[in-house]
């Protein structure tokens, strides 16, 4: 009965054991993995049951033991954060107790995957086993280890908490293998870290030494690979004292940072800003992105090491593409890096297999870190032998002296040498050549070299390396001129400077010597444009009038070179040039320089002012017939036809002539004079040529003002009217008076004659002035003849303009005056000209002679200072000519004499009153009487006075003349 009791307790049991394991999880036993002896290690990874998120307590059930029980049991999680498990089961087959270290490394670069990365963490929280001896952990930075005890014969099931979701590897190692193991890769690791650290330190050494950019860009990237190798090989832990597998964020900035220094290697070792701007702008676009994923990296290392993993491969395709453009450009940087950068892109590809897991084995890791080190020593390698080829190494220990030497060889510049103990001159043969000379011509004494300079440099040469030898100090730096062998000069810069001897005195010269032949004749030829019109090759106005100043300067100094300018313009020019077209224009321009060229003299300057206006500095004519014949000639030479193509084209030009007049004159006021001249020719129509006179100047911005204020005066009366006196010479008594006008006006005070007859001329009051000097002069005449009677009349002369006489109401204005004032006939003496009469002889003809049978008087003013024909003089009814007082002043000329009494004669034999301009002295006066002349006026007779005075002069002579009698 109790046995059959028992029976039923155990089925009982059975059956709730059976719901147990229908309601736990999971419902099937671990299989046991033999551990055998002779096995150093023995790979679990795929042999484990994993549990993720099932909760902070897990039930499992155990293994079968040697009797055949599967047991159950409940494990809590020492973390209550933890949620994730492994379960395995290891059997000790032998009759021997077992001691192995399970290892569950933090970082596996097998398998880490290219996106979201695992960066390697604390793997296991705590090892519960089914029986036996609880595992003990084992000190390690790289791994959870722990030491686990298995008993003869015993199948134990193990239940793992995990601090992470995943289990990369997990291995059984027996101790000794182990250790052995990890000695082993702590001494590749070392030696690995030392080449890694040695290379970036003398990369950084070298960056100080030579500072090409090139280096501290290599230095940057072995730092970078250093401090990569650091993180993996677990050294940085031990520096940083970080916790076990809390290294994620230092490895995610080592990769980060291993991407950025490849981008800066590259941009500065095939000096990518040198070929286009583009490679800078992406450059600096790149490395901004793979910097900021610093910042990324404290967010979430695993996505920013996702993304400078794929950068770094990405760097590595581009890197090559552009690589292999610059090497198929001929550019010898890239040409040397293609070897080392085919290697890196090896390093990539089996860094991405490892990293997707197709290389799974256990050297792989540190064979990728070797690598990447042999890669940065390559790279070092190329570096160095492209930096330092030729000799280059030796370029920042070189001396002062050699950096000169390589300098001047670099330059290209001609060596001079001047050995002054031994008094020979070396240039090497460079010199020689550019003047076709014979090798050695220029290797000797420093005076061969006169005979080959240029004459003007001879003494300048000497003078300098005499200077030089005399102070012992100072610089040569001249420019001179050699012959060649067919006889042209090239010009040579010499820059040179005196080597003192221990005796202090100069014993070398040496410098350079360079040919600046095309920088002179360049210079020479902007110098010429500058001062020279570029179509007819003529001096400027800038030079024209330089070289006016000089030969103003010149009339100064010697006083016998009296400078003329004229000035010559083109008539009806411009309605050519835009009837036939600018370029017939400019070929008109240069024939008309041509042809003025071909008739001036060699010392006259001719120039291109403006358009068609050209000005001349005539020095080779003095006289002023000459100079007014080469006028003439000019305008001839303008006047003949020029072909044009298939039509000839006429031109005139008008020319205006400035003579000069003393030292008081400026170049800018003989040009304006001319210029001036030149406009009046224009106004009377062009194709003539006109002498420059006061009475064509402007007078200035006020000229309106006083052309108002002298009509007043002429309206008011208030105009002066002064007589000069003219005295018969045969007894000093006065014959007359020249009726001269003065103006005082009321806010200005005196204005001379020069100034405001001008104006009337200008503004036609010249009329309105001679008829008011007419009446004055007629009336003041009429009082003396009748309140002073003579045996002789008194007469009075009056100047007449060119206005005046072709005035056609001249004749009745004359006649009228006479009429009214009752004058003895040929007393009023109308004086003229004789360059205003023969602008038109033949009107000038009958309007005298209507004016001499109204009872006036006719004078010839200024004779012989014109240019008319004396056979017109017997056309004119002309009764007196007055001589120019420049016939009368003593000039020290030989021919004045002759000429004054030529002039007298003449007019005594043609029946004509003398009156001599000038006596200013008694010998004036004498003179004038012992050649026959009969009528003289003069300061030396008086000076013009008013009315009043001049009545007083006839009165006083009136009352000694009857004393006398």
């Amino acid at each position: 009965m109790h046995t059959l009791k028992g029976v039923g307790a155990q089925i009982l049991s059975v059956i709730w054991l059976l719901i147990a394991f229908a309601c736990a999880t999971p419902s099937h036993a671990v299989e046991p993995i033999p551990v055998p002896l002779d096995i150093e290690a023995l790979d679990l990874t795929n042999a484990i049951d994993l549990y993720t998120d099932a909760g902070s307590r897990l039930q499992v059930s155990t293994a079968p033991g040697p009797d055949g029980i599967v047991r159950r049991i409940e494990v809590p999680a020492r973390d209550e954060e933890n949620t994730d498990w492994a379960v395995f089961a290891l059997a000790n087959t032998s009759d021997e107790q077992i001691d192995r270290l399970l290892v569950a490394p933090f970082f596996q670069l097998v398998g880490s995957q290219l996106f979201w990365p695992d960066l390697g963490a604390s793997r296991i929280e705590a090892i519960t086993p089914s029986q036996g001896i609880a595992p003990q952990r084992q000190k390690s930075l790289e791994a959870d280890v722990f030491l686990i005890t298995l008993d003869p014969g015993a199948v134990v099931t193990f239940v793992v908490e995990l601090n992470t979701s995943e289990l990369p590897q997990l291995r059984l190692w027996e101790p000794d293998t182990y250790k052995e193991t990890v000695n082993a890769y702590t001494l590749y690791r070392g030696i690995i870290l030392g080449i890694s650290g040695l290379l970036a330190l003398f990369l950084t050494i070298l960056f100080v030494v030579k500072g090409t950019v090139m280096f501290p860009a290599t230095a940057a990237l072995a730092w970078a690979v250093l401090a990569y190798l650091c993180i993996d090989f677990g050294f940085w832990s031990l520096v940083l004292n970080v916790g076990q597998g809390e290294d994620q964020l230092y490895r995610a900035c080592a990769e980060v940072m291993l991407a950025a220094s490849l981008i800066i290697f590259l941009y500065a070792y095939l000096n990518l800003n040198r070929w286009n701007i583009h490679y800078s702008h992406l450059a600096l676009t790149t490395l901004i992105l793979l910097l900021g994923l610093l910042g990324v990296a404290v967010w979430d290392p695993s996505v920013a090491a996702g993304i400078a993993r794929l950068s770094l491969g990405l760097i590595t395709v581009l890197g090559l593409i552009t690589i292999l453009i610059l090497a198929v450009q001929g550019y010898d940087r890239a040409i040397m890096l293609i070897p080392t950068w085919f290697l890196l892109i090896a390093w990539v590809i089996g860094a991405a297999m490892t990293v997707t897991g197709s290389l799974s084995n256990d050297i792989v890791q540190p064979a990728l870190g070797g690598g990447l080190v042999l890669i940065v020593l390559l790279i070092g390698f190329t570096v160095m032998q492209h930096a330092f080829a030729g000799g280059a190494i030796a370029q920042g220990l070189i001396s002062d002296v050699e950096r000169r030497a390589l300098a001047l060889t670099g330059a290209g510049d001609i060596i001079w040498d001047w050995d002054v103990d031994r008094d020979r001159i070396y240039t090497g043969h460079e010199v020689e050549d550019l003047l076709n000379l014979k090798h050695g011509s220029l290797d000797g004494p420093a005076r061969d070299w006169l005979d080959i300079l240029h004459p003007q440099d001879r003494d300048r040469f000497r003078a300098t390396l005499d200077a030089v030898i005399d102070q012992r100090r100072g610089k040569i730096s001249q420019t001179f001129r050699l012959r060649s062998e067919d006889g042209h000069f090239r010009w040579f810069l010499l820059r040179a400077r005196p080597i003192i001897g221990s005796d202090a005195e100069v014993i070398r010269c040496v410098g350079t010597l360079l040919d600046v032949t095309e920088e002179r004749t360049a210079e020479e030829r902007l110098l010429h444009d500058a001062v020279h019109d570029n179509l007819t090759g003529l001096p400027n106005r800038e030079l024209f009038m330089d070289r006016l100043r000089s030969a103003l300067a010149q009339a100064k100094a010697d006083g016998s070179t009296k400078p003329t300018v004229l000035v010559i313009n083109l008539d009806r020019f411009k309605q050519v040039n835009d009837s036939i077209g600018l370029s017939a224009g400019d070929s008109i321009l240069l024939t008309v320089a041509r042809r003025l060229s071909r008739l001036i003299g060699v010392q006259d300057a001719l120039s291109r002012v403006n358009g068609d206006q050209y000005g001349l500095v005539l020095l080779s004519e003095q006289e002023p017939d000459k100079i007014v014949s080469l006028a003439d000639s000019l305008r001839k030479a303008v006047r003949a036809p020029i072909t044009f193509g298939d039509r000839e084209i006429f031109l005139t030009c008008s020319v205006g002539i400035a003579l000069y007049e003393g030292e008081k004159q400026t170049g800018e006021d003989l040009l304006a004079n001319s210029e001036i001249a030149l406009n009046h020719a224009k106004r009377l129509g062009g194709d003539r040529q006109e002498v420059f006179r006061p009475i064509l100047r402007p007078l200035g911005k006020n000229i309106v003002d006083l052309e108002s204020d002298l009509r007043d005066a002429i309206r008011k009366e208030t105009l002066g009217v002064v007589f000069q006196p003219i005295v018969r010479l045969e007894d000093q008594s006065i014959a007359g008076f020249e009726v001269l006008a003065r103006w005082t006006h009321p806010k200005r005070g005196k204005i001379t004659p020069t100034e405001f007859i001008p104006i009337a001329e200008q503004s036609g009051l010249i009329n309105e002035l001679g008829m008011y000097m007419l009446d004055k002069g007629a009336g003041q005449l009429a009082f003396w003849q009748k309140e002073l009677p003579s045996e002789q009349p008194l007469f009075a002369s009056v100047n007449l303009s060119s206005r005046q006489l072709l005035k056609h109401d001249l004749i009745n204005d004359v006649k009228a005056i006479l009429s009214r004032t009752s004058l003895a006939p040929g007393t009023l003496k109308l004086e003229l000209t004789e360059s205003l009469i023969m602008s038109n002889p033949e009107y000038s003809a009958k309007v005298l002679e209507r004016l001499r049978n109204l009872g006036a008087g006719l004078s010839l003013d200024d004779f012989g200072t014109g240019h008319s024909s004396l056979s017109y003089l017997q056309r004119f009814p002309f009764d007196t000519i007055k001589i120019d007082q420049s016939f009368v002043k003593s000039s020290g000329s030989s021919s004045r004499p002759v000429l004054l009494r030529t002039i007298v004669a003449m007019g005594r034999d043609l029946g004509m009153s003398v009156v001599a301009e000038g006596a200013e002295n008694e010998a004036d006066a004498l003179e004038l009487y012992q050649l026959g002349c009969e009528y003289a006026q003069g300061f030396f007779f008086g000076e013009p006075t008013s009315a009043d005075d001049a009545s007083k002069l006839l009165r006083k002579m009136a009352s000694e003349r009857e004393t006398a009698a």
